[in-house]
C-alpha cells in the first residue's frame, strides 16, 4: 500500500505542488494597486474564511490523489472539522510551598500547606505591548470525510481510499464514509 502511495505521490507531482505553492504565495505578496477617489474599508480576514479555506485545501488535495488511483475515478471529497485551529501561548509558571506547623497551648498540633501557583504571559518583544509568544499551532480536529468516488461501488476500492484517508487523516473508520458517484449521462 506505501509502494503505491509512494508512486503516486512521485516527485514530479510534488514539485508541480512546490512550484504552485509559490505562485500563489507571490501572487499574494503583489502589492494591489489603490483608488484614491473611492475608499473601501479594509476587511480582516475572519477565522471563519480561514477555516473554510483550510478545508477546502484538504479537500482539493485528497481528492487528486484518490484521483490518480486505479479504480477510484473521480472523487469529490467533503470534510468536517470538530474544532477551530488553536494557539498555544508560551506562559512562564512560578510554583510557591509553604508549609506551616503550629503547636497550641494545650499540645495540639496543626500543619497547613500552602501551594500557590502564578502564570506569566511570555510576550514577543518583552513588553505586553506587543503579541504574545505563541509556542505551537494547533490545526483543527476533523469530525468526518465523506469521499464519493466513481469506483465507490467496488468493496477493494472502497477499502483502499478507507485506508489511504486513515493514513492521511486522525479520524475514526466509522467517521469516514465512501460513496458511489452518481453516473449522469
Amino acid at each position: 500500500m506505501v509502494e503505491r502511495i509512494n508512486e503516486i505521490l512521485s516527485k514530479k507531482h510534488q514539485w508541480l505542488i512546490v512550484l504552485l505553492v509559490g505562485i500563489l504565495l507571490m501572487v499574494i505578496a503583489i502589492p494591489s494597486e489603490k483608488k484614491k477617489d473611492r475608499q473601501e474599508p479594509i476587511e480582516k480576514v475572519s477565522e471563519k474564511t480561514t477555516i473554510s479555506s483550510y478545508t477546502t485545501k484538504l479537500e482539493t488535495r485528497l481528492e487528486k490523489v484518490l484521483g490518480q488511483v486505479v479504480g477510484v475515478g473521480k472523487t469529490k471529497v467533503m470534510i468536517t472539522l470538530k474544532s477551530t485551529a488553536e494557539k498555544v501561548i508560551e506562559k512562564d509558571n512560578e510554583n510557591t510551598d509553604q508549609s506551616i506547623e503550629e503547636e497550641d497551648a494545650q499540645g495540639g498540633k496543626r500543619k497547613t500547606k500552602d501551594y500557590n501557583k502564578k502564570e506569566t504571559t511570555i510576550y514577543e518583544g518583552g513588553n505586553e505591548e506587543q503579541k504574545p509568544y505563541v509556542k505551537k499551532e494547533m490545526t483543527p480536529e476533523i469530525e468526518g470525510i465523506i469521499v464519493i468516488a466513481e469506483g465507490g461501488g467496488n468493496p477493494t476500492i472502497v477499502k483502499n481510499i478507507t485506508e489511504a484517508v486513515l493514513a492521511l487523516f486522525d479520524v475514526n473508520t466509522h467517521k469516514i464514509k465512501i460513496m458511489k458517484m452518481n453516473q449522469r449521462k
